[in-house]
């Protein structure tokens, strides 16, 4: 790998530098979230999803590029075959300091097999998805999960050694209820968490404008029980966070609808079938596939990833008028949300 510092970064007509990959490896999961994928499925003909060795030559041309952190997503990654195949490729580059980090964003159902050899690869930090602690509303909400797998994966990924960060969509109604309970037990286990709102992807089962839950209003309820300290942390990501003086522990806000974050964006996605998405709010993305399978050369793939990282939108499109009645038709998973 040539030296970062002489790279050409990926810059924006905006000058924002995308140095942050979310790399997708399937759209394909164990689980059914209500608010991500439909109950009935139809994933894609494996012959359309990127292979490993496409997947790794990818992640080079990206960090010739400037690109530091990559965070492998689904779908759910882990129940790809031979996964750990393109951690321990990716995770040597970690080792090299061609990149900052490596890192994950799991259901967690897997996680018990898993952390031992993710940490032996490089991951040092996994984002686990979790929205309630209830067993029965856990299954209501995965349609096919079962809750004590994910704690068992908790409980592995934190002996392995990985740092781990919980992820929760927040949603009106019983979440609202749960929310204190989420927020202790995340931070009495050395946890971080960061709610989300739900994002307008695909065609789900529930009505978006009853479940619609405003982060700001969610925010102003919860500073009625706890002290929150604003930080200046960052992950890399569009999290803002605090401390919540009562726990010690670090609790973020990600909130795509109520709150534009679009000015200081460092982030491309990649599907797993090679659609580069400059914006997860925009229905636009650049078949990277074709200039991969086309050529051994990389050339025209770098132009390509330049052009499109030039031409990224200056901020997302999500409308909460528009998100309660239609949102945008790619579900979460083509690009691991």
């Amino acid at each position: 790998m040539p030296d970062q510092a002489s790279t050409c970064q990926l810059r924006d007509n905006f000058g924002r530098t995308a140095n942050y990959l979310r790399l997708s490896v399937t759209d394909r999961c164990d689980l059914r979230c209500t608010y991500c994928m439909a109950e009935h499925m139809t994933f894609l003909p494996r012959r359309e999803v990127l292979t490993y060795e496409e997947l790794y030559r990818l992640s080079l041309v990206f960090m010739r590029h400037g690109v530091r952190k990559i965070r492998i997503t689904g779908g759910e990654p882990l129940v790809r075959k031979d996964v750990l195949q393109l951690f321990e490729l990716l995770g040597s580059h970690v080792r090299n300091n061609d990149l900052d980090e490596l890192t994950l964003t799991t259901n967690g159902t897997l996680l018990s097999r898993y952390a031992r050899d993710l940490v032996a690869a490089g991951v040092r930090r996994v984002n686990v998805s979790l929205d309630t602690l209830d067993a029965e509303r856990y299954a209501a909400i995965t349609r096919l999960g079962r809750i004590e797998k994910v704690f068992s994966g908790l409980e592995a990924a934190r002996s392995a050694g990985l740092k781990v960060k919980i992820n929760a969509v927040a949603a009106a109604g019983d979440f609202e209820n749960e929310v204190d309970d989420l927020i202790r037990f995340a931070h009495a286990d050395g946890m971080d968490i960061t709610l989300i709102e739900e994002m307008p992807l695909g065609d789900v089962s529930h009505q978006r404008s009853n479940s619609h839950l405003s982060l700001a209003k969610l925010r102003a309820d919860l500073v009625r029980r706890w002290t929150l300290e604003p930080l200046s942390d960052t992950t890399g990501g569009p999290a803002k966070y605090v401390r919540v003086k009562e726990t010690g522990g670090r609790l973020g806000f990600i909130t795509p609808l109520s709150c534009d974050f679009c000015s200081a964006c460092n982030r491309v996605r990649v599907s797993c079938t090679g659609g580069l998405y400059t914006c997860m709010g925009n229905e636009g993305s650049v078949d990277l596939r074709a200039a991969l399978r086309g050529s051994e050369g990389e050339a025209a793939l770098e132009g390509l990833i330049r052009d499109t990282v030039r031409n990224k939108p200056k901020g997302h499109s999500f409308k909460i008028e528009s998100y309660l009645v239609k949102g945008i038709d790619r579900h979460m998973s083509v690009l691991g949300g």
